[in-house]
């Protein structure tokens, strides 16, 4: 009976431990920055100039904007992408959790361009028509001894957020923000569609531009990740 109990006690927390590191590589394999590593990682790496059109390519190149930029909302920064969220620390008794109030996703249409080739990518989120991974680069936060700083202020003002509580303490806040910025290098792997230009582009001598779009099947994929490997370049 005894050496029973003793084989509970050893077996029910290794079922435990085994289950927790189960959840977690499931969460981790499947969470959207690895599928777009997977993803990308099996595409090769092409020049705008060799694209074929209906063909789900890749291509890496510096964003730049076809009309006036976003402005992200806290660091002012000109940007085709952003993604911000703001979060509020909820206690209650012994639990403590951060809930999401603010959770804000703002894009438009940019040209993405390498060695003065072009190439123009078209995004909705009404249907959504893409996947993204950004990485955060930005961050703030307040809490009871930690006051808001006034661009934080500011910004949570501009949200309707108080950034102090009933009895005049401070909130505990987060902030977080990620962006495309004017310039910045990244990724983007969509169907290669060749289309005349019904405007000239500054810099750009070509009649013709290729355009990165979704599908029924497949969506637009962006990514500012650094150094994403491909098995093949061409």
């Amino acid at each position: 009976m005894a050496l029973a109990t003793d084989f509970d006690s050893f077996i029910i927390p290794l079922i435990f431990v085994v289950l927790v590191g189960f959840i977690i590589f499931i969460t981790y394999f499947f969470s959207t920055k690895q599928k777009i590593i997977r993803t990308l990682s099996k595409l090769p790496i092409k020049q705008i100039g060799s694209l074929k059109n209906n063909q789900f390519t890749r291509f890496t190149g510096k964003a730049l904007h076809v009309k006036e930029p976003l402005i992200a909302p806290f660091s002012k920064r000109k940007c085709v992408f952003y993604v911000i969220k703001i979060e509020y620390k909820k206690s209650s008794g012994k639990n403590n959790h951060w809930r999401t109030i603010v959770n804000e996703e703002k894009v438009q249409d940019f040209f993405i361009e390498k060695n003065s080739d072009f190439a123009m990518v078209r995004l909705h989120q009404n249907p959504k028509n893409y996947t993204c991974h950004l990485v955060v680069d930005k961050k703030i936060n307040s809490g009871i001894f930690n006051a808001p700083t006034s661009e934080f202020n500011a910004l949570l003002k501009q949200y309707d957020i108080k950034s102090e509580n009933f009895f005049g303490f401070n909130k505990s806040l987060r902030y977080s923000e990620a962006i495309i910025e004017i310039g910045e290098e990244i990724t983007v792997a969509g169907i290669a569609k060749w289309k005349s230009l019904k405007e000239p582009i500054a810099g750009y001598s070509y009649s013709k531009i290729a355009e990165l779009e979704s599908s029924d099947k497949q969506k637009l994929i962006i990514t500012d990740l650094p150094n994403i490997k491909s098995k093949k370049r061409v």
